[in-house]
């Protein structure tokens, strides 16, 4: 069922079940994060390893405090220039946060979304929300309620529905364990802005397995259909006879190439729009009686990192890049 009635969200919260909820990245599906059976929905749900820890939402910065056992000051200048936000904090976590959020690691992620119903229903609740996106595990990520209600509709009782995300791409989680920090997911907050704070950090985005933080494992945010990356001229070239019958969709950074199926992120060759549109755009195009997905990467800068982080993930494991791009 998807509504706007965030006292209703609030009881199936409080009883233990799982709500999807929206945020500025995307929508998630939330439970109790103090609650291990509420929890275990969430993974039953998306079909979510264990292994892949998942991000705990708060309130406030003041709240996250209570739920760590230390925030660094590169951290808190970070909480205070970002927050509410779509950056997260991978800290060292209190008994309170169960192992099963995190995966067993004493680290636990944790933000503040910016998002004015989200953040109306947390100051309801007397606990935190883990929650991961709300879509199948693996799948492309859900920016609007429709999408969640497309993917695990029957499987949840409500999707709190607040309008698209206009972010549309997931949170930047960084950890303080290393000097500098690290990395460990890109998303709506830059590399840029991040070590315009704080100075210089690490990044390191993949792990092909017991990710370290949410988002990490190297085939994810993935359509149905094979996506190939590249050079698009030459790949229509190369795809040219399922071209003709219609089998190949082309997702295109500004440029109109011609093939009848196509998605541009931004015609006027706006990052922040082509991350606001990526995967509602992916998901048009796995719709479609498609054969190959053909996308090229956009500049590599500021959040165009983050979209490219994504279209590579979700093409690992099918047709990596072509023509050298990356």
């Amino acid at each position: 069922m998807i509504g706007t009635d965030i006292h209703a969200a609030k009881l199936l919260l409080e009883a233990g079940e799982p709500v999807a909820i929206p945020t500025e990245t995307v929508y998630g599906l939330a439970a109790n994060a103090f609650n291990e059976n509420a929890v275990l929905k969430i993974f039953l749900t998306k079909n979510r390893p264990v292994f892949d820890p998942l991000i705990v939402h708060t309130g406030s910065i003041e709240q996250i405090t209570t739920l760590v056992t230390g925030m660094p000051e590169t951290a808190r200048c970070l909480a205070q220039q970002f927050m509410p936000g779509p950056l997260t904090l991978l800290l060292p976590k209190k008994d309170v946060i169960p192992d099963l959020v995190t995966s067993g690691l004493p680290h636990v992620a944790v933000r503040v979304p910016n998002h004015p119903l989200t953040l109306q229903l947390l100051s309801s609740l007397s606990f935190p929300l883990a929650a991961p996106s709300a879509n199948p595990f693996g799948y492309v990520s859900p920016t609007t309620a429709q999408h969640v209600q497309d993917q695990l509709g029957e499987k949840i009782p409500y999707i709190l529905d607040g309008g698209a995300c206009n972010i549309g791409i997931e949170s930047t989680i960084i950890g303080f364990d290393t000097m500098p920090p690290t990395v460990y997911r890109m998303g709506g907050i830059s590399i840029e802005q991040i070590e315009a704070v704080i100075g210089k950090v690490l990044v390191q985005t993949h792990s092909s397995s017991n990710p370290r933080a949410a988002g990490m494992l190297k085939s994810h945010y993935a359509p149905r259909k094979k996506v190939i990356i590249g050079n698009i001229p030459q790949l229509l070239h190369r795809f040219s006879e399922e071209n003709r019958r219609g089998e190949v969709g082309v997702l295109s950074f500004m440029h109109d190439y011609g093939c009848p199926k196509q998605v541009i992120l931004s015609a006027e060759g706006n990052l922040n729009q082509a991350a606001g549109r990526l995967f509602a755009a992916l998901r048009t195009l796995d719709s479609l009686p498609l054969s190959v997905i053909l996308t090229e990467p956009v500049p590599d800068v500021f959040i165009g990192r983050a979209i490219n982080d994504r279209l590579k993930r979700a093409a690992a494991g099918q047709t990596h890049t072509e023509d050298g791009e990356w």
